[in-house]
């Protein structure tokens, strides 16, 4: 109860903040619609009008829970308006995507780490390479990939491991070098071959580095899966949601997708917390 009791202050008083950020934002169109009605109103009518506008400017948290509650609850999994529909497309090509950037992340890795040349040549430009804005790059890499007869899910899941493939890589090249230098001397001292030395050494005394720079991978990726809906005019996704709410001014659509995508990001680093503990405790190392 005491561990759970500060995180529920915390999230109490992000929904009086943000109440109170519905009241301030929508009241404007109340007033101006008395005052063109030739009316007064009281400050308990002004808030009772801004909790249920139908295109408020922020929509109150109820109005967003209940939007919520209708699209997934409510409607079927195979509707066009169901977020659990869009949620598994864009979950999709968020996992392929952070295949893709965690398989890429590992071997570069462990490349920068064996061999000098490579980090000296391709680790400044991996880095790079992350201060380029995904939003004006995305739209490039979709034409492209359109122009070769690639669509659907691979050009998404692209631009996904474009963004979580830099967090292994740092990750993974700070853990396979975490290991004390008299380890690997005691290990010389055996005989032992680098392939030897990687898997017996190295990659164990790197797990907790690569599930931490996982956890980053996997949100990362799921931004990358949303930004890559957005530049084709999407009809899948939650990135499709973000587009059609903004096209016709439906701020508690808009608002709905993004907290269906940030319950989404939470449980996919839930799963990878979860696997990193069975891991790490299957190892025999300390968490």
């Amino acid at each position: 109860m005491k561990s759970v009791l500060p995180i529920l202050t915390v999230v109490a008083a992000i929904i009086a903040l943000w109440y109170g950020a519905a009241v301030w934002l929508n009241s404007k169109w109340v007033y101006d619609q008395a005052a063109r009605a030739g009316v007064e109103v009281s400050f308990t009518e002004v808030v009772k009008q801004t909790m249920n506008q139908e295109r408020p400017k922020l929509p109150a948290p109820h109005q967003v829970a209940a939007e919520l509650w209708k699209t997934t609850v409510e409607k079927k999994i195979t509707s066009k308006r169901s977020l659990v529909f869009h949620g598994w497309i864009t979950l999709s090509a968020t996992l392929l995507g952070f295949a893709i950037g965690t398989g890429l992340g590992i071997l570069l890795a462990v490349g920068i780490v064996h061999n000098r040349a490579m980090e000296m040549s391709v680790m400044p430009w991996a880095i790079a390479s992350q201060t380029i804005p995904i939003i004006a790059i995305a739209p490039m890499i979709i034409v492209v990939l359109n122009s070769v007869g690639i669509q659907g899910l691979l050009p998404k899941a692209i631009i996904s491991a474009y963004l979580s493939f830099f967090p292994v890589v740092v990750g993974m090249v700070k853990g396979l070098r975490s290991p004390q230098v008299m380890l690997l001397d005691q290990m010389k001292t055996w005989n032992a071959s680098r392939a030897q030395i990687f898997w017996k050494l190295r990659l164990p005394a790197s797990m907790p580095y690569l599930f931490a720079s996982l956890k980053v991978g996997i949100a990362a990726s799921l931004v990358g899966a949303i930004v890559g809906e957005l530049p084709t005019g999407a009809i899948r996704g939650l990135g499709a949601r973000l587009l059609s709410g903004s096209y016709y001014g439906q701020t508690v659509q808009i608002w709905a997708a993004l907290m269906a995508a940030a319950i989404l990001a939470a449980a996919l680093v839930g799963i990878v917390g979860l696997i990193q503990r069975i891991t790490l405790r299957r190892m025999g190392m300390a968490q």
